[in-house]
């Protein structure tokens, strides 16, 4: 087994990528758990988080650090955010989530993880959770919405600090059915 670090926390295993666990013995999505040496790896699944995907294909700008703070929008029941709560032991990962289904799936994963911070609310309405934030680094979207890029801009200008970063992850479908995703991604 051949294991390189490729980010703060984030590491190759063979020809795949997992995250130092926050909680040895204890997966997420039944994802595999490596043990090497003194570490507890979780092997991040490039088909369930576009984040871990983004990665394998190069990703050239990893903002995400130790002591990161992170507005995660459309947190779902929390397999990215986990990771990333993996990555960023000693930062804070808020995380908003529309769907009280979801929701109640991701205050599982976020019980065992003191910097995970469950958020119930609309990102297209920032306001309502503003005052359960502080400034961030990190604006990280994932949500499936017709105004996804809109709400992204909104949050960013309201929470992220002046060097922050901001991922957007597009779903071209979401914003438009019928029309070519290539032309929505140009646009």
């Amino acid at each position: 087994m051949q294991i390189n670090e490729i980010g703060e926390n984030v590491y190759q295993i063979d020809n795949q990528i997992a995250t130092v666990n926050l909680n040895p013995g204890k997966s997420i999505y039944q994802e595999k758990l490596i043990t090497y040496e003194d570490k507890e790896f979780r092997l991040w699944n490039p088909r369930r988080s576009k984040l871990a995907a983004a990665i394998i294909k190069g990703l050239r700008t990893f903002p995400f650090k130790r002591d990161s703070k992170v507005l995660y929008l459309g947190a779902s029941a929390g397999t990215t955010p986990s990771h990333i709560s993996d990555i960023c032991t000693e930062g804070r990962i808020y995380s908003v989530e529309f769907s009280a289904t979801m929701i109640r799936e991701f205050l599982d994963v976020s019980k065992d993880r003191p910097n995970l911070i469950a958020l119930f609310g609309d990102a297209t309405r920032p306001l309502e959770y503003q005052s359960f934030l502080e400034a961030v680094d990190v604006v990280y979207s994932d949500v499936a919405q017709a105004r996804q890029t809109q709400l992204f801009i909104d949050n960013f200008k309201l929470f992220a600090k002046e060097d922050a970063i901001g991922i957007l992850m597009i779903k071209a479908r979401s914003i438009d059915v019928t029309r070519n995703p290539n032309d929505i991604f140009k646009e």
